[in-house]
């Protein structure tokens, strides 16, 4: 099975679990035969022998290296100052200068990709590649799979839906044969918001590939300090909850000194959270190390004595599958796709600052709790796989491709 599939970012590239997810789901599909075209809207370098990435070679673009000013988890605001900050402003021409304009300029190369580039299926992920998929499927006349990992309410948290993402991630998720989610918490939103069936829908859950974890160089037993640590990792925005985090860093502080709390990514909420650690009046307890990747994100897991997830709304939460396979244990929003499957962690309401608090206190205090998480957690990850997620993804694959009968790959 010959497969053509849109994204916009791809490891070491990525800003987040989309990319990471990206990666684990072409690799184990490869591996069990599926021939796959990854389509990209800039040109990052990436060499992968498992499958062929394609570089959009946009209309009027003469630089070599970048094609389009898409980037990972841009909003209008954001994509605009991208925008603005091209020194060229002759060569600013060549790109729209707004982010809606751009995705469907994207959408149109799809389509020439699409008459040019042998497939039997086209899949796509979230909403900045589903105008992709239908110029794609329009040229190809192949079936359309739309991944949906986040949706517009969880990345708004609720508030302030944008309504032009709305509509073009509506269109993408009724347009499609076939829509994928990362969770049951992603595909009722999709019931809910999008008017679509639920027979049309399949779940398909996030994993990890654990042994990637195996190697860091730092371990919680490490003797030069003797201070517990709670890590955030995650986008510094509005759905991940990072305000939250302090605020219950703060209940934490009042009652137990000896805690250092690590926060670890960027986003729009960058200044606004260095602001309420000050406010709070915990700055000297609080670290930001900024975005993290490779043997540093490793490490940091590692030796991290709690990870907490503290998000308004989850469609899955990949980090947290990685804290587990570190070894360290998680408390969890029950506000998130991976608490649908994920059992020996603890779980509190992103709201519930208080039982937050409690329950960070418990593991730094009571070192035997810590530990049974630590090693149960580990026994049960074994099962999170990506070879399984390819599994599913290939009966989905079928059930358009053909119906009546399962395609060999």
């Amino acid at each position: 099975m010959k497969v053509l599939m849109f994204g916009w970012e791809f490891p070491p590239h990525n800003s987040g679990g989309l990319g990471t997810a990206c990666y684990g789901i072409t690799k184990a599909l490869s591996e069990k035969g599926v021939e796959i075209n990854f389509v990209l809207p800039r040109n990052f370098g990436i060499e992968e022998k498992f499958l062929n990435v394609i570089y959009t070679r946009l209309p009027k673009i003469k630089m070599n290296e970048v094609d389009s000013l898409l980037i990972a988890y841009l909003n209008s605001m954001s994509y605009r100052k991208v925008f603005l900050s091209i020194e060229d402003r002759k060569n600013a021409e060549n790109y729209c200068g707004d982010l809606i304009q751009e995705v469907y300029r994207y959408a149109q190369v799809a389509k020439e990709i699409a008459s040019e580039v042998e497939h039997d299926i086209i899949h796509t992920h979230d909403w900045m590649t589903f105008p992709s998929g239908i110029e794609a499927r329009r040229a190809s006349k192949k079936p359309l799979l739309s991944h949906v990992h986040s949706t517009e309410y969880d990345r708004s948290g609720g508030h302030g839906v944008n309504p032009i993402v709305f509509e073009i991630e509506k269109n993408g998720i009724q347009e499609a044969d076939r829509v994928l989610t990362v969770s049951n918490f992603t595909k009722n939103k999709i019931i809910d918001n999008y008017h679509v069936e639920s027979s049309k829908i399949d779940i398909i859950y996030n994993a990890i590939n654990k042994s990637d974890f195996n190697n860091a160089c730092f371990s919680k037993n490490d003797n030069f300090r003797k201070t517990k640590i709670v890590l955030f990792l995650g986008r510094l925005t509005l759905h991940k909850g990072p305000d939250n985090f302090l605020k219950a860093a703060k209940k934490v502080l009042d009652k137990n000194k000896k805690v250092i709390f690590v926060i670890s990514g960027s986003g729009d909420m960058n200044n606004q959270i260095i602001e309420q650690a000050a406010d709070l009046g915990i700055a000297d307890r609080v670290l930001f190390t900024g975005f993290l990747r490779g043997g540093d994100l490793k490490n940091i897991y590692k030796i991290a004595d709690l990870y907490v997830m503290p998000s308004v709304s989850e469609p899955f939460g990949i980090t947290s599958l990685e804290a587990v396979a570190s070894g360290t244990p998680v408390l969890i929003s029950k506000q998130s796709g991976v608490s649908e499957i994920l059992n020996h962690c603890l779980r509190v309401d992103f709201w519930d600052i208080d039982d937050m608090a409690n329950k960070i206190l418990s593991v730094v205090n009571y070192d035997e709790l810590g530990e049974c998480l630590s090693s149960n957690g580990l026994s049960e990850v074994d099962k999170f796989t990506w070879d399984n997620a390819a599994d599913e993804i290939i009966k989905s694959y079928n059930a358009v491709v053909n119906p009546n009968k399962r395609i060999a790959i």
